[in-house]
């Protein structure tokens, strides 16, 4: 019964027309801003080690947010996110999330400038993403609150089940550990942390966030490279499959159009606009630069995580792929569910019975700390639906400490849930913000493409850009751009100075 609902809402929820949305603008902010995600890369990584530990009271430092926004874009969805592509959408799904991987960059770029541009102070804290610039934008707070309603029911209810569902999942696999036992637990871990703030989630994330990603990577990479002489030919076959020319595979070319988007967006979140939450509570001096490291942040998710993850079940062998009336096109992985167990197959084939636990430790970690990002997401939009009203600015903590159950029940729940329920119930969430956020972001486009144009003027003077909303004609935006100005343009004009320039 949940199963035939949720399906049904998701079918129509992803039908073509969002698809057709997501690519669309994508292409739209490449042309226009010339490919910023592929000429700008050297900047991205400038700008990582430029912001590195520069958080103030109200903010943290540049290299956290994007810390954090990767960790949301690390999790699941790169790993067993891979593994339920294929087997739905064939390897040709993999194809169509590189393509969304690559315009998605520019969409995240832009979200992320228009996050920060708008940002505001709440409780000594910087808030900021789609609610705030489209209110403060567009001037429609009833769109503003449209957005936050559904993005606290997103991440804070329907999206968490994936990441604790793989959880208890993986841990079972490889430990044999009783479900409702891990249930327990992982909804106690989860509720100790949020109760500590943002500021404890992003130290946290700063820490454990590198070394997952490493340690997973350098697996991978042991698994393609031993593989290495199929790789060509597993190259092909994605292609292939991806138009119908595949012999195998091509029945399924519509399904990996529609699921490779899915699942790109699930996994990098372009355009969802839940990074452009963590964007928006950086403390930078110009929103380029929070934008540019979103585009690296969906490059770390999707084109290292996603692809070795896809290139190792498909060199292996070890996946099942679903035909369109049924029963199987091909079956690697006989009796096992699509998931995790794709994952561990092909590193048992490497290394035998290492796979279950190296996974279910990856995903623990991976899962874990997007759950607390998608904790910050969604309290973040309840903080802006709820404080200006009588009752938060009376006191806050009966609508905090409420939410905070209902988001560590929904966590809860997720570990107990069927795995197609708990991947659709995601699907659901993320694309409903993604229709409300792009069509947002579309309407700001010529705000976010003038920001954008003047970060690369100022930049082509040699200047360490600041942002004056002033100067741009930018209407409404944060007045602690106003506040902190002279701050931004002492530092420029010092740097300047140095550089033997004339700020």
């Amino acid at each position: 019964m949940l199963e035939s609902i949720v399906t049904s809402v998701n079918d129509v929820v992803w039908s073509i027309p969002l698809i057709i949305l997501i690519l669309g603008t994508g292409v739209y902010f490449s042309v226009r801003m010339k490919f910023p995600q592929l000429r700008l890369i050297k900047e991205m990584f400038r700008l990582l080690n430029d912001n590195k530990g520069k958080g103030t009271d109200e903010g943290v430092s540049g290299l956290r947010a994007f810390i954090m926004t990767a960790a949301g874009r690390v999790g699941v969805g790169n790993i067993a996110g891979m593994a339920t592509a294929i087997a739905l959408g064939g390897p040709g799904a993999i194809f169509w999330l590189w393509v969304v991987a690559l315009f998605g960059t520019a969409i995240a770029l832009i979200e992320s400038t228009l996050a920060q541009a708008y940002k505001i102070t709440v409780n000594g804290e910087f808030r900021g993403g789609p609610a705030y610039y489209i209110e403060r934008g567009i001037g429609k707070k009833w769109y503003a609150k449209a957005f936050a309603l559904v993005t606290i029911l997103a991440p804070g209810i329907l999206m968490p089940g994936v990441q604790s569902y793989n959880i208890t999942s993986s841990l079972n696999q490889a430990f044999g550990w009783n479900t409702l036992i891990i249930a327990i637990v992982l909804a106690a871990v989860v509720g100790i942390c949020i109760f500590g703030g943002v500021k404890r989630i992003s130290a946290v994330a700063e820490k454990v966030s590198p070394f997952m990603a490493c340690a997973y990577l350098l697996v991978s990479f042991i698994i393609i490279g031993t593989n290495i002489s199929k790789v060509p030919g597993v190259f092909m076959m994605i292609i292939q499959s991806a138009f119908s020319v595949q012999p195998v595979f091509g029945a399924l070319a519509g399904a990996a159009l529609s699921k490779g988007v899915m699942r790109g967006v699930f996994a990098n979140e372009a355009g969802q606009g839940t990074s452009a939450i963590m964007a928006g509570s950086a403390d930078v001096s110009h929103p380029v630069k929070q934008g540019l490291a979103s585009c690296l942040s969906v490059y770390a998710g999707t084109i290292l995580v996603c692809t070795t993850s896809a290139f190792m079940i498909l060199l292996t062998g070890c996946y099942n792929v679903v035909g369109p009336a049924g029963g199987f096109l091909f079956e690697g992985m006989p009796g096992k569910e699509y998931g995790v167990a794709y994952v561990h197959g092909a590193i048992d084939t490497i290394f035998p019975g290492f796979g279950a636990p190296f996974i279910a430790v990856s995903i623990l970690l991976f899962a874990f700390i997007a759950l607390l990002a998608y904790y910050y997401y969604a309290e973040s939009n309840l903080v802006y639906v709820f404080h200006e009203t009588k009752a938060w600015m009376k006191s806050n903590k009966p609508f905090l400490y409420v939410f905070r159950g209902i988001f560590i029940l929904a966590a809860f729940q997720g570990c107990l849930q069927a795995v197609s329920v708990v991947w659709t119930m995601g699907d659901i969430g993320c694309g409903l913000m993604t229709w409300l956020n792009v069509i947002a972001v579309l309407i700001l486009s010529n705000q976010g493409l003038a920001i954008f144009k003047d970060y690369e003027r100022q930049k082509k003077l040699g200047l360490e850009p600041v942002f004056d909303p002033d100067l741009l004609g930018i209407q409404n935006a944060g007045s602690v751009w106003r506040d902190r100005l002279d701050e931004y343009k002492v530092a420029q004009k010092a740097e300047a100075e140095e550089k033997g320039l004339a700020a």
